[in-house]
């Protein structure tokens, strides 16, 4: 009889974390030790031999530890960090699995930031190797809607589609026909939006253009009552204002205005505000009405 299978220490050990990282995920909830025991079960496989037999190899490990890892640091709203962190196991794009390459492609997808899959996927779909998974054909299609589509890659799908060997010309045509009916979507969306840019320039500007011609008129109102005042207070007597402005200086400063003295003084001040008060008022410094 063979020897009975058992699994190597470091597998051992992930495995026994990725348990752990997967009651503190969902039943504890508490994302930040999850994602601690994930690094530490991948560390220790990197640490220890290679794949060996039986039904949960260090790959299917490893690749569940990363699993539980994306699903950590989304719920921590700490999405930026998941196609780097998943890269620091795997190194580069083609060793990406596939239940890993589909989380990436979804969670990026969900938080508006498709274009970060983009190179990732591409690699992943020109390799020879992954071209033989079973999982190839619904990564493509999740690839197509998800990243190229969304943002307006319609050639390079149309490359893609047409350059993978994998698919039959049933395939190709569903998927063509899919691209052609987002390329007339996008279209349309782009009209609308140029209608709607358009419409709203309209808009401003016409609000620019009365705001200016409210600014003009009140320009030109000032302009005019400066014009006025400035023609008003030219004729005014500004000699015998000075002189009252003086006198009144020498009652408050010098003079104490409650000593008999400064009475002679008060008086002619009274006298000459009276004279200049008359001056402004009277009808020959009155400034012409002009229209």
């Amino acid at each position: 009889e063979p020897p009975a299978w058992s699994p190597a220490p470091a597998q051992a050990q992930a495995a026994a974390l990725l348990e752990e990282a997967a009651d503190l995920l969902v039943l504890h909830r508490d994302f930040a030790a999850a994602v601690e025991k994930c690094e530490a079960g991948c560390d220790s496989l990197a640490a220890g031999a290679g794949p060996g037999p039986g039904p949960e190899s260090s790959a299917e490990v490893k690749c569940s530890l990363c699993v539980v890892g994306i699903q950590a640091l989304a719920e921590m709203n700490r999405w930026r960090e998941v196609l780097s962190w998943v890269l620091q196991y795997y190194h580069v794009p083609e060793h990406l699995p596939p239940k890993v390459l589909e989380l990436c492609i979804l969670l990026y997808s969900k938080v508006g930031e498709p274009q970060v899959m983009l190179e990732v996927g591409s690699s992943w779909l020109r390799d020879q190797t992954n071209k033989r998974l079973s999982e190839y054909g619904s990564l493509l299609e999740l690839y197509l809607l998800q990243v190229l589509l969304p943002l307006g890659r319609f050639e390079g799908a149309e490359e893609l589609v047409c350059g993978c060997d994998v698919l039959d010309s049933e395939q190709q045509l569903a998927f063509l026909g899919t691209i052609g009916e987002s390329r007339c979507q996008w279209s349309q969306q782009e009209e609308m939006r140029s209608a709607a840019e358009e419409q709203h320039n309209a808009v401003t500007e016409s609000v620019l253009g009365a705001l200016s011609q409210k600014l003009l008129t009140m320009l030109t109102l000032l302009r005019r009552a400066l014009r006025s005042m400035s023609s008003h207070f030219y004729l005014l007597p500004y000699k015998k204002m000075l002189l009252a402005t003086f006198l009144l200086y020498l009652v408050v400063v010098r003079l104490d205005p409650a000593s008999p003295t400064s009475l002679p003084f008060i008086y002619k001040l009274v006298q000459l505000f009276r004279q200049a008060w008359a001056a402004v008022l009277s009808p020959i410094h009155r400034p012409p009405i002009r229209d």
